[in-house]
């Protein structure tokens, strides 16, 4: 097995337990009243993530050694995406789900940052593939990536501020209620 498919097929098998965890918390949220917002464009950001890892075993050369310093930075980002899961905890889906009574999140990397998991995602996007030397993988990727999270923090943004508007809270002090990782988590 080539030291590509070895690493995207790790990287796989982690998104695939990620999903079952926000699987089970999506409906855990869904039968405590919670809504979903701007579902429409979900299934273009599964799509980009799986197609991103097939372009990165296509593209891969043949018996490429990993980049051991690219290789690094993925798995602190992988440190990164831990510490918004745990911080979410029961909150953390991939979609944008709106619960009605949970309270806004603002420790962990909330924090410091509006969309932290999103900053690990640009991250992710861009370095995986360049543990093998694919850059070109990596800007046609970022690129669309970051299109559609541009549309998605849109999506969110307004459900934070419609929730923070039912709920008369007031903002953190430094701009808008921060969100979670790959959806709306009530820790804003």
């Amino acid at each position: 097995m080539s030291w590509a498919a070895l690493i995207v097929a790790l990287v796989a098998i982690e998104r695939g337990v990620e999903l079952v965890h926000a699987r089970r918390n999506t409906r855990r949220l869904f039968a405590r009243g919670a809504i979903e917002r701007g579902s429409g464009h979900y299934p273009l950001i599964v799509a980009l993530h799986a197609v991103w890892l097939l372009s990165i075993l296509v593209f891969a050369p043949r018996g490429a050694t990993p980049v051991w310093f690219w290789l690094g930075v993925f798995l602190m980002l992988q440190v990164g995406r831990f510490w918004v899961i745990t911080t979410l905890g029961p909150y953390w889906t991939t979609r944008v789900i709106v619960p009605q009574d949970a309270p806004l999140i603002r420790s962990g990397p909330y924090r410091f940052l509006n969309h932290p998991n999103y900053v690990v995602v640009i991250g992710e996007i861009a370095v995986l593939p360049l543990v093998f030397g694919e850059w070109r993988v990596a800007l046609v990727f970022s690129v669309l990536n970051l299109a559609l999270l541009a549309w998605r923090i849109r999506i969110e943004n307004a459900a934070l501020a419609e929730r923070r508007t039912r709920h008369c809270s007031p903002s953190p002090p430094f701009g808008e209620p921060r969100s979670g990782g790959e959806g709306l988590r009530p820790r804003d």
